[in-house]
């Protein structure tokens, strides 16, 4: 199969020639039709995740079609369209027998614990847990964005975040995962206000439903404006981009027993971000994380996109080539562009 490979972390990666893989007993291989580029793909090839091991094919956001199936699949077989979350439960830890798969303790990441996306092929273990059906009218690249960026910004929003009619919540970061959680924020009837420090990126989140924007590069204290706004703070506020400023920021500017989810990683040296735990306890603020969506809690937001409350095909930005993913991956963490950007040639 055709692939992005890299040898070494931070160095350029190169188009190569590879093995196509083989589904194991329980799992499936998908031919990639689309995969997004993240900046959690960004991370990997930075050498921030221990999972990988080199050489290493990255890619974690895709849709395609089933290719091969193990003997032991029941629920798919070959020519099914599908999607998949970037994790992969195991079905056998407590966490999966929870129902919480995304936090399993064997996870399995395409591009992450084995090879991703960015090629012509991939395989995903345990299927019938783990795979989503597509359906017709959704495009592959808009499903791409359901793998990771929206998946997780719907949990974040509606499982993990409780977002209610009313309520305020702030967005810090307007990339892939802020954009769709703004615009699934206000499908369920809250007031969105997104914080970014580009005024595209901006002007783009409230075409999708926000109701203020707040531009930090001119701001100086975010905080304060978001307070000023919602007289009194955000009952719920997500840090989407993953940065100890917008972090730091997410909680601040909470309204008292407000919410802060955590969505946006925080690698490396960033790892041990600054809270203002004085706030947190005074106020009974939450805390809390986000990673991922479990395969079986796709139908409610997919119930949603089919009913056109939701539209993630207004977040695709540039669909590229395989070829292009390659700079394109590079530059993740310069934050250029507006909305996702998707290979969907290869």
């Amino acid at each position: 199969m055709k692939a992005v490979l890299y040898e070494t972390f931070a160095s350029a990666p190169k188009i190569a020639t590879l093995p196509d893989p083989a589904p194991d007993r329980n799992g499936v291989v998908i031919g990639v039709r689309a995969t997004g580029v993240c900046r959690s793909d960004w991370h990997g090839w930075m050498g921030h995740d221990p999972d990988i091991e080199l050489p290493h094919v990255p890619g974690h956001e895709l849709a395609g079609v089933i290719e091969a199936v193990g003997a032991g699949v029941t629920r798919f077989k070959v020519g099914d369209r599908v999607t998949v979350p970037f994790i992969s439960g195991c079905g056998a830890c407590p966490e999966c027998h929870a129902g919480h798969q995304q936090v399993c303790h064997n996870q399995t990441q395409p591009g992450f614990t084995h090879w991703g996306s960015f090629a012509e092929f991939v395989a995903i273990h345990q299927a019938d847990l783990n795979v989503v059906a597509l359906p017709e009218s959704v495009d592959f690249a808009t499903a791409a964005s359901f793998g990771c960026r929206f998946a997780t910004s719907f949990r974040a929003v509606v499982d993990q975040g409780r977002a209610k009619p009313g309520e305020w919540v702030a967005v810090h970061g307007c990339g892939g995962v802020g954009l769709s959680a703004v615009m699934i924020a206000q499908s369920v009837g809250a007031n969105v206000i997104a914080v970014d420090i580009a005024q595209d990126k901006l002007d783009l989140a409230r075409a999708l439903g926000a109701v203020h924007t707040i531009n930090g590069a001119e701001v100086d204290d975010v905080p304060g404006a978001i307070a000023e706004l919602t007289r009194g703070g955000a009952h719920l506020s997500l840090d989407s981009l993953g940065h100890p400023v917008t972090c730091f920021n997410s909680i601040r500017c909470l309204r008292k027993r407000g919410r802060h989810v955590q969505v946006g990683l925080m690698l490396d040296d960033q790892a041990t971000p600054r809270v203002p735990m004085s706030k947190v306890i005074s106020d009974e603020l939450e805390i809390l994380g986000s990673h991922g969506m479990q395969a079986h809690r796709y139908d409610a937001m997919l119930a949603l996109v089919l009913s056109g409350r939701i539209a993630p095909e207004r977040l695709v930005g540039r669909e590229i080539s395989l070829e292009e993913s390659i700079p394109a991956l590079m530059a993740m963490d310069s934050f250029q562009g507006v909305g996702t950007t998707v290979v969907t040639r290869f």
